[in-house]
C-alpha cells in the first residue's frame, strides 16, 4: 500500500489505515497526496491516484451536503462502522469551481510589483513539478499560461489550463498565491474568452500594429508618414509629441541619459503609433466591459524584427502613461538572440550595458517590472541580471517544460522517443516558420542511429531541442488513417506511470533557471 505520510490522520485514521481500507472494500491500491489533504466544515478532502488515474476524495460524517456538490460516485461501505461517507470524485472543471469555492487559495490572483516565475504547460502534467521547484526561491509564479496560438495547436482549452493548474495546487498544497497568464492577447474577443475562463494577467500583444523597417524609410518621407497617423485615437496632435521631446533630456539614474533626435522621435512614433493605439483600445475594453474584474496588463512588444531601443522603450511607456494605460510589466526585444529553447546567443557584455539602460529607465517610472519573453534556457542572461540585481523581473518559460517531458519519454520509452524525433526533424522547415530559431537539421542523425543511453544526452543539442520545441503542435495533435493520435496519448501514459521522476526532472531543470537568483530577491 503506498501513502506519502502514514502517520497524517484523517479523522481518527492514518493514511496507511485509510487506503487498507480501501483496498479491503475490493477498491484499488489508492496513493494520497499527503500534501492535498484539507479539512473543512467538518469534512476531509484530498487527491489520490488509483491505476494511474487521480480523483478527489470527500470524507464526510458531518455535512453530506458538502459531497453532493462533487461530480462523482459515493463508495458505499467503506466507513460504515464509524458513520463515515467517503465520495471519489473526477477532476474536471465542474469540481474546480466548486473547490476554488471551498479552498479560495486555488483561484488565481494578480502577482504584482514582484519578482515573478511564468510556468508554461502545455501537456497539463507539469505544475507540480513547477510548484517543487518553487521551494528555497522568491518567486510568485504563475502556473497557468498560454498563448491563443498555444492553445490552438494543442487543442486545448483556457479552461483546461487553469483547471491543471488547480489541481496541482491543490495536490501539493501551495497556498502562497499563484497568477494565470492569458499570453499573448491580440482582439477584445480573446480577452473576453480568457475573462470567462479566470485569468488574471493579460499579455497584450499589439505587434500585428509594430511597424517594421522604419529605419530605411528616407527621413524626407518620415515627417509626411507621420502626420498621416490617426492623431484623433492617439489623443494627441504631431506637432505636441514632437515639442514634448525634441530638444529635451531625459536624465536616469547612473548618470544615464536620453536627448532623441528628431529622427528617432518620428521613428518610434511610426513605428509604434497604431500599437499603442492597439493596447489602449483592448485595456479600455477590459477596464469598461469587465469594471469590477481584479487583473494586472502585461505588455508585450518583442515580437518585433528589430530590437527596442532605449529611447523606444522610454517613448512606449511615456505615452501609455499619458493615455492612462496601467500595466505592470513590458517584455522589450533585447539585443542578442533569445531564441526557443535554448541559452542566450550574442555578446552578453553588449546586452548588460543595454539592459542597465532599460533598467534605468524602468526605475524612472518606478511602477512596472522587465519581462523576460521567450525564457526559456536564458542562463547566460539570468546569471547577468542577478548580478546586477536592481528592479522587479518576470521570467516567462514555456516550451522547455515540454521538452523536460519529452527528456522523460527519452529516458523511460526510447522507442517513442526516436519516433517523435524523427517527425520533429522531418517537419522544423514547415513549422519553424512563426519561431525565432536557427537549427539544422543536418546535425541530427536519423533516431535509430542513436544508443538508447543516448537520448538523453540530446537536449544538450540546440539543434535538437528547436526541433522538438517548434513542432510540439503537430507531436500533440498529428493522427493516424483511422484518426487516432499518433504520439500524445502515449506521451501522457509514459508521463504518468513515470510521475516522480518526471516532477524531478523539472524541479532539477527549472531550480536552474532559479539559482541565479537565489538569496538576491
Amino acid at each position: 500500500m503506498n501513502t506519502e505520510a502514514s502517520e497524517t490522520k484523517i479523522f481518527n485514521k492514518t493514511l496507511k489505515e485509510l487506503t487498507g481500507l480501501l483496498h479491503s472494500k475490493n477498491h484499488a491500491d489508492v496513493y494520497i497526496y499527503s500534501s492535498s489533504v484539507n479539512e473543512k466544515n467538518g469534512s476531509i478532502f484530498f487527491v489520490g491516484k488509483e491505476d494511474d488515474r487521480k480523483f478527489l476524495y470527500i470524507i464526510t460524517s458531518a455535512d453530506a451536503k458538502v459531497q453532493e456538490r462533487f461530480d462523482g460516485e459515493v463508495l458505499e461501505n467503506i466507513f460504515t462502522d464509524e458513520k463515515l461517507s467517503i465520495k471519489r470524485c473526477f477532476m474536471n472543471h465542474q469540481n474546480v469551481v466548486n473547490l476554488q469555492e471551498l479552498f479560495p487559495y486555488t483561484r488565481a490572483i494578480p502577482i504584482g510589483l514582484k519578482n515573478s516565475f511564468g510556468f508554461g504547460d502545455r501537456l497539463g502534467l507539469a505544475n507540480a513539478g513547477h510548484i517543487r521547484s518553487l521551494k528555497g526561491y522568491n518567486f510568485k509564479p504563475i502556473f497557468a499560461q498560454q498563448s491563443i496560438r498555444e492553445l490552438s495547436r494543442t487543442n486545448r482549452t483556457p479552461d483546461d489550463v487553469l483547471d491543471s493548474a488547480v489541481w496541482a495546487v491543490f495536490q501539493e498544497g501551495y497556498k502562497d498565491g499563484f497568477g494565470a497568464d492569458a499570453d499573448h492577447l491580440k482582439t477584445t474577443k480573446d480577452i473576453d474568452l480568457m475573462v470567462k475562463a479566470g485569468y488574471k494577467t493579460f499579455t497584450i500583444d499589439p505587434s500585428d500594429y509594430i511597424l517594421n523597417g522604419v529605419s530605411a524609410i528616407k527621413k524626407l518621407d518620415l515627417m509626411k508618414k507621420v502626420l498621416e497617423l490617426q492623431w484623433n485615437e492617439f489623443q494627441d496632435t504631431s506637432a505636441n509629441l514632437i515639442t514634448r521631446y525634441e530638444n529635451k533630456k531625459f536624465d536616469f539614474s547612473g548618470g544615464y541619459s536620453l536627448s532623441p533626435s528628431l529622427y528617432e522621435i518620428l521613428e518610434a512614433c511610426l513605428k509604434y503609433n497604431r500599437a499603442i493605439i492597439h493596447i489602449k483600445n483592448i485595456c479600455d475594453y477590459l477596464e469598461e466591459q469587465y469594471p469590477k474584474y481584479d487583473h494586472e496588463i502585461e505588455v508585450s512588444i518583442d515580437e518585433t524584427d528589430t530590437i527596442t531601443t532605449p529611447f523606444e522603450h522610454f517613448f512606449i511607456v511615456n505615452e501609455l502613461k499619458r493615455l492612462k494605460v496601467n500595466f505592470v510589466s513590458l517584455a522589450p526585444r533585447f539585443v542578442g538572440d533569445f531564441e526557443k529553447g535554448i541559452d542566450y546567443k550574442g555578446d552578453i557584455e553588449v546586452f548588460k550595458e543595454e539592459y542597465l539602460k532599460h533598467l534605468a529607465i524602468v526605475k524612472y517610472f518606478g511602477f512596472y517590472k522587465i519581462s523576460f519573453h521567450s525564457g526559456s534556457d536564458k542562463f547566460t542572461v539570468y546569471n547577468a541580471v542577478a548580478e546586477i540585481n536592481e528592479g522587479f523581473v518576470h521570467i516567462k518559460t514555456a516550451g522547455t517544460s515540454y521538452l523536460e517531458a519529452l527528456k522523460v519519454v527519452a529516458i523511460k520509452d526510447p522507442e517513442l522517443f526516436r519516433e517523435i524525433l524523427d517527425f520533429a526533424a522531418g517537419l522544423y522547415e514547415t513549422e519553424k516558420k512563426t519561431y525565432h530559431v536557427s537549427a539544422d537539421m543536418k546535425k541530427i542523425k536519423p533516431a535509430n542511429e542513436y544508443k538508447d543511453e543516448e537520448l538523453e544526452k540530446l537536449f544538450g543539442s540546440n539543434d535538437v531541442r528547436q526541433a522538438l520545441h517548434v513542432t510540439y503542435g503537430r507531436v500533440l495533435t498529428e493522427k493516424n488513417e483511422k484518426s487516432e493520435l499518433i504520439f500524445r496519448d502515449r506521451i501522457y501514459v509514459c508521463l504518468i506511470k513515470n510521475e516522480e521522476l518526471h516532477y524531478s526532472v523539472l524541479v532539477k531543470h527549472f531550480q536552474r533557471h532559479m539559482n541565479s537568483f537565489k538569496d538576491k530577491i
